[in-house]
């Protein structure tokens, strides 16, 4: 059973649905502050509120992305 475990925590980014602030500033190379800049405007059409955590939904982040000129 902890082998089983241990491979649900070490999923790779790419597989993953959603990422974290830390996650997400190592995928795209942008900071996490700015990250966090980005997700507060409630209109933000790739973060997901946890409570108080928020998570970056990687398919939308990528969308956002490549639409993007500056940000």
């Amino acid at each position: 059973m902890d082998m089983v475990r241990e491979r649900e925590l070490n999923v790779p980014i790419f597989q993953k649905q959603n990422l974290t602030i830390e996650e997400a500033a190592v995928y795209s190379n942008i900071g996490q502050h700015k990250l966090r800049e980005l997700t507060a405007d409630e209109r933000c059409p790739f973060v997901l509120w946890v409570g108080n955590k928020r998570l970056i939904k990687r398919r939308q982040f990528d969308e956002y992305m490549a639409r993007a000129y500056s940000i």
